[in-house]
């Protein structure tokens, strides 16, 4: 007991410690509030700066050779480093400069939300003088100072207003710069020297962007709206906590503020411990509205077939399974957000609302030091203007918590955008990623895949060794190598996925080359006239002069008259009074025949005059007079053809014919249109006498039936 007193501190050392204490409180209160002040700072930065994600190797774990699986499939999303870099590369889009409108709507967002936190600390201490007034019962301090409410209104309302109109300007700036950047790099740029057909690649040649469609428009704009909101929703709530918390500490001491800040901190670690990873959440929902808008987008695009092939059931059900998959998403989302919120609710409003209290009421029932003693309406002022502060400081801390909520979603779109940029610069750099055939593991192949071919510019088409690969890396044609010179048409035929159309797209810069030399005019030199050709949105002028516009036709010396006499040698001007003109706008793919379509495509060819025309069953659904009357204006014109066709008729048109045997191999040689017509016509009666020697054999057993029938009576 006696060991124990001594350790006990007596009377006049509480005293002296006190009367120290007293002595040096402004310097101690000063001191807190600093501290208060950065580890607000600190404390936020941490929070926000690294929340780890699913480590690469436990991911790496679950994908298997060649491919992946579902679950690996799905988008990184966290609040971490790698998120933090991927903003700061869109940050650098969006807000290209300081000298920006961009930059200038954020500093006029900040000024504003400044002003809105001073226009609140005036309003919290008006409240208690307010208050004040009324408990004294002092009938003028009252008036002025509700005369003062309603000036201060009128800077308010205004402030508020403009935060709101500034704030959506902002996430339309942001969206049109980023949407300006993405369409640069997917359509290209009249800068840039290289055709790169990105839009192309991105759908054929990489797996990794399913629908760029939905991530270019409904993507960037939702993290357009998030990123402008996301600035509000942590600038201004951490600037209100410091300022709200530093005017508080003024008024009830920093001691008091330094418990309150223990006790929040504990409760909302829990807090932060118990929040789901909403950013996975929001990027797995957008990918999976994605796939359901992709499921519908198709059925509309291909619903001839499914109607003649009567696959409503079989769209219906993958329709479903897709929506089904979205509401499984959804439902599991709406649990989480629901505990989420009721947890968040009851620590934010109301355990912090308790510790509140608690701090406003210090003043009252302790004697602060250096605190004058205060009368009913002083003790009512101070709790009233307290309470306001703590309430706002409470709002402005919860603002704060969820934040991170609002972040990790930002997340979610900012990993959706950053996926379409990165897969973007990789398909511009040649680097793609394809799910592959099982042959293309076999070495003699791979070997193939991992070589690269040379590309030179020339006026004639040659190819050396050039392997024909299509983008699964499947090896159609081991090594082709043929000319084509101009004025020298070439006829292509072969059996269905031979590789004839893979030809092609290779020779339009579309697919990469594997190998060998290829000598070839730049892509602007060919034009392809598919089996269904491509009408464009717009005037009936612009399916003609497609891609140019009109002033580009007119820059060319071009007339209306010009395309009239074009559109004469295809026999389609009538067309012209019957769709009303040439300014007559129409969904034309509906409008015309399919032999329509195929004529106004080779008016577009008459139009444009390239050295190579590229004919893939062009003629098909175009009357065999017609079609040779275009092919021979087409040789007028000094156009080239390169013909993929199975009608003999076109023979006589080529010179030259590559042929696939569809087992990898090829004939290239000169065509004697006469020798294998006539070779065709003789193959055709040996068929057709072949198909009779059945019949023949059954007619001569009957006869000999008959015979032995005669014979025997």
């Amino acid at each position: 007991m006696a060991a124990q007193s001594k350790l006990m501190p007596t009377k006049e050392q509480i005293a002296q410690l006190a009367s120290a204490y007293s002595r040096h409180r402004p310097l101690v209160q000063r001191g807190l509030t600093v501290s208060f002040v950065f580890y607000v700072v600190i404390s936020t930065y941490r929070s926000f700066s690294a929340r780890p994600a699913a480590s690469p190797s436990a991911s790496s774990k679950r994908k298997g050779k060649g491919k992946e699986t579902e679950n690996s499939s799905k988008p990184r999303v966290a609040v971490d480093a790698v998120f933090y870099q991927r903003l700061s590369r869109i940050l650098r889009i969006v807000i290209p400069s300081i000298r920006s409108k961009e930059a200038l709507l954020l500093f006029m967002h900040s000024s504003l939300l400044i002003f809105r936190t001073v226009i609140s600390l005036y309003v919290a201490a008006l409240d208690g003088k307010i208050v004040a007034s009324l408990v004294r019962a002092q009938p003028l301090p009252f008036l002025m100072n509700i005369s003062k409410w309603l000036l201060v209104a009128i800077p308010a309302t205004w402030t508020n207003s403009w935060l709101s109109y500034v704030q959506n300007k902002l996430a339309l700036a942001y969206r049109t710069r980023l949407t300006q950047e993405v369409m640069k790099q997917y359509l290209g740029d009249d800068a840039d020297p290289q055709d790169l057909k990105v839009f192309y690649k991105l759908a054929n040649l990489d797996d990794r962007i399913k629908n760029p469609d939905q991530m270019i428009t409904h993507d960037i704009q939702r993290f357009s709206t998030h990123l402008a909101a996301i600035y509000a929703n942590v600038a201004k709530p951490v600037l209100d906590v410091i300022l709200y918390n530093y005017q508080l500490s003024q008024n009830v001491g920093a001691e008091g503020l330094v418990l309150l800040t223990v006790l929040v901190q504990a409760s909302a670690a829990l807090l932060r411990a118990l929040t789901p990873a909403f950013g996975q959440y929001t990027a797995l929902s957008a990918q999976l509205s994605g796939n359901l808008r992709h499921t519908h987008s198709r059925l509309a695009e291909f619903s001839e077939e499914v109607a003649f092939f009567g696959g409503e059931e079989t769209e219906k059900m993958l329709v479903e399974r897709e929506y089904s998959g979205l509401v499984k998403h959804e439902n599991h989302v709406l649990t989480k957000r629901w505990w989420h919120g009721c947890v968040e609710e009851g620590i934010v409003k109301w355990l912090w609302g308790s510790f509140g209290l608690c701090i406003c009421a210090i003043p009252t029932f302790f004697k602060l030091p250096g605190v004058v003693a205060l009368d009913m309406g002083g003790r009512t002022e101070g709790f009233v203007t307290n309470r306001r502060l703590l309430l706002s400081a409470s709002d402005a801390f919860g603002r704060v918590m969820y934040s991170y909520k609002d972040l990790s979603e930002l997340a979610g779109y900012t990993t959706r955008v950053a996926t379409l940029l990165e897969t973007m610069s990789d398909v511009r750099k040649g680097k793609f990623e394809k799910a592959l055939v099982s042959s293309a593991s076999i070495e003699e192949n791979a070997k193939i895949l991992r070589g690269r071919g040379v590309i030179v510019e020339s006026d004639e088409i040659h190819f050396e060794n050039v392997p024909i690969v299509t983008p699964n890396g499947d090896i159609l044609v081991r090594s082709l190598s043929f000319y084509v010179k101009p004025g020298q048409h070439l006829l292509i035929v072969g059996p269905n996925g031979c590789g004839k159309s893979s030809l092609f797209r290779i020779l339009g810069g579309l697919w990469p080359v594997y190998g060998g030399v290829v000598r070839k005019p730049p892509a602007s030199q060919f034009i392809l006239i598919p089996q269904r050709p491509y009408l464009s949105l717009g005037t009936l002028r612009d399916q003609v002069i497609y891609p140019h516009s009109k002033e580009d036709m007119e820059a060319r010396g071009v007339t209306d008259d010009d395309l009239r006499a074009v559109l004469e040698v295809v026999q389609m001007e009538n067309i012209i009074e019957r769709e009303g003109g040439w300014d007559a706008a129409r969904e034309w793919r509906e409008a015309l025949s399919g032999g329509d379509q195929q004529k106004i495509a080779w008016a577009r060819l008459f139009y444009h005059q390239p050295k190579y025309a590229v004919l893939d069953e062009a003629t098909s659904l175009v009357p065999p007079d017609m079609e040779g009357m275009m092919m021979d204006y087409a040789t007028r014109l000094g156009i080239t053809l390169l013909t993929v066709s199975h009608r003999p008729s076109l023979w006589k048109y080529h010179s030259m014919i590559l042929q696939y045997d569809g087992q990898g191999g090829y004939v290239f040689t000169k065509l004697d249109a006469e020798r294998r017509l006539a070779l065709q016509q003789e193959k055709e009666a040996l068929d057709i006498k072949l198909l009779e020697v059945p019949k023949m054999k059954a007619r001569l057993a009957e006869l000999q039936e008959i015979a032995a029938d005669r014979t025997r009576l």
